[in-house]
Formats: C-alpha cells, structure tokens, sequence
C-alpha cells in the first residue's frame, strides 16, 4: 500500500508538470534577468512573462529566464549587466545623465502616437540614425522602449499650467528635467520606486510620469489628480539590454533563432506592454476618483508647444554635436509613427 501511495504520487507530480511546462527543466541555459520596479509593475508582471515566453519559443525551449530583484539600483542596472552579475535588464536613460544623448530624441514633446508605435519607430531610428553614437558600448541591446505620454500627478488638483510653476516635482531625468525647468517646477531626482514615499513624505508636490504609476507605483492613494497636455509633456526612453558575453555563449543556432525576434519585434511588444499598463493606470485613477483627470485648455495646449520650442532645439543641438542628423532623426521618428 505504501508503494503504492508512492507511485500514485509520483504520477500525480508528472501530470502537474505535463501541465505547466517543463522548459524551465529542460533548458540548456536559464538568464538572469534583473528588474528593480516592484514585482507588481507591468514590466514585471506581464513584459518579462512574455520576454522569456519570446526567448523560450524561439529556442524551442533551450533558452529560458528567471527574474531576481534588488541585485542594483535603477541606475545600476547597465553596469550590473556590462559586468555580468546579470543577463538582461531594463534601464531608464534619463538615470545616468551625460551618458546617453541620442536616446533624448525618443523623449521629445510633440510626437502623436502610443507607445507601441513610438517603441517601433525609436527601433528604426535607432538602426538608421543613433547606432553609430554607440552609446550603449560594452552590452547587446535587445529592445527599445518608450513608455506613454508623460503627465503630471498631483495630490492637489492642477486646472492650469501656470500652476505648475513654484511646484516641487520628482522627474526622472532626461528631457523631463528640461520640461520641469521651463514649467518653473523644482526638479527632485530619486529613481521610480521611490516616488510613492517621496510624495507621501511631502518632500514633493507631485510627480511626472505615465498614467501606468496610478496603478504600478500606487498614486492613487498620494497623487490622485493627474494634468495633461495634448500627446504628453514628454516620453520615456528605455532600453531591455543583454551581456555580450551572455549572447555569445548561447549556440549559433539560438543566437541566430533570438537575432529574429530580438530588436524591433521585441520592442514592438514592449511598446504594447506600455500601452496595457497606461490603461490599467488610467482605470485605478477613475476608481479612485471619477474626475482624476484634466486635460488642458486650447490655450494652455498652444502655450505648451510654444514653451517646448527651445527644448527641442536644445535637445537637437546636443544630438548634433554627437554626428546625428537629428532634424532628420526627429522627422523620421515622427513619420514612422503617424504611418502606424
């Protein structure tokens, strides 16, 4: 009897594991991928289920990924994986200010499109114009992501935008800073986690982000209004990077399977994933409070795009001085996402 129960158990484990998937089992070789968001957020949740579903189909199942927290900093995360204490991660340019300047492109104010769209685009622009600034030097870039229109939220309710000068805001780097500064703000740097502490503490008055924190760094319990203008004060430019060292060690055959998917398919559904998770922001907020969001008045709207004139210029000249047609880089950038 007590064989018995033994085999029966044996063949009730079989069957789970019938069920579940083995890949994890029977892969050759399991990456480690870092992320530092809260396991809750989208890019944990739902980007990296589908990176290492991506990874694990294209190698027929020799390839897999584990994701393991808190190995850096945010912005640690280029140098954890340039040294190898990880494979692959996701890094925020605007973390590490000076090291990136063809990546601001992607973050300029003004652009119309989601962020799948804009994701697909930064790709193309990318391989056709940034590439050659080799900004990423020492790792392998496997996607490039934007995430949706940047927006201001705020516990108090913003109505105008010249209420927004004198505010204390958290921005996260990058082109935010320069919208924060010609908005009159006090720019507060700390990385994405800790925004919800910061806000609660008052040691800011708001934060710009996407619609994606109102649910993915909950502020809807420290910022419950939000204020836009048309198409965003700005996006957001991420890389999902990979050692080189990682890649080589793979099989020609898995290196060549993951060249097809890697690049502008993942970035596309990266991009899709932002999308998701703005939605799922944009529902916390209405269930937290019906009236959360203010669009901005035509007049508003037209000062805006005024005021980001010499920010683009700005950003345009830094892109220059790297040997980058930038005009052509921003106008390539643009029509690639109105053909979507």
């Amino acid at each position: 009897m007590k064989l018995m129960s033994t085999f029966t158990k044996l063949l009730a484990g079989a069957a789970v594991l019938a069920m579940t998937g083995i890949s994890a089992i029977a892969a050759d070789k399991t990456l480690t991928i870092s992320s530092w968001a809260p396991p809750s957020h989208g890019i944990n949740a739902i980007l990296w289920p589908k990176v290492t579903e991506i990874i694990e189909k294209a190698t027929e199942g020799r390839v897999t990924a584990e994701i393991k927290y808190k190995l850096g900093s945010p912005p640690a995360q280029i140098d954890l994986v340039q040294d190898g204490a990880a494979d692959i991660s996701w890094i925020f340019h605007g973390y590490t200010p000076g090291r990136f300047v063809a990546t601001k492109m992607i973050e300029l104010p003004g652009y119309v499109g989601n962020a799948e769209a804009a994701s697909v685009a930064y790709w193309r622009a990318h391989e056709k114009f940034f590439a050659k600034a080799d900004e990423h030097k020492g790792v392998k870039i496997i996607a490039l992501m934007t995430h949706g229109p940047g927006v201001l939220h705020s516990d108090r309710k913003v109505t105008k935008l010249d209420e927004i000068n004198g505010m204390k805001l958290r921005i996260g780097g990058g082109v935010s800073g320069d919208v924060g500064a010609a908005l009159g703000a006090t720019g507060i740097r700390v990385p994405a986690p800790k925004v919800y502490e910061t806000l609660a503490s008052n040691a800011a008055d708001g934060v710009m982000m996407p619609m994606e924190g109102k649910k993915g760094f909950k502020l809807t319990e420290v910022a419950k209004n939000t204020f836009t203008v048309p198409g965003g004060f700005y996006r957001g430019s991420f890389a999902v990077i990979m050692n080189e060292d990682a890649f080589a060690g793979l099989s020609d055959q898995d290196r060549a399977a993951l060249e097809k998917v890697f690049g502008e398919p993942m970035s596309k559904v990266a991009g899709a994933v932002w999308d998701e998770i703005d939605a799922a922001g944009n529902k916390a907020g209405m269930e937290a409070q019906a009236d959360f969001l203010t669009e901005a008045s035509a007049e508003d709207a037209a000062k805006y795009t005024a005021m980001s004139g010499p920010i683009i210029e700005k950003v345009l000249g830094e892109v220059s001085g790297k040997g980058i047609d930038a005009k052509a880089a921003m106008d390539f950038i643009a029509a690639e996402m109105k053909s979507m």
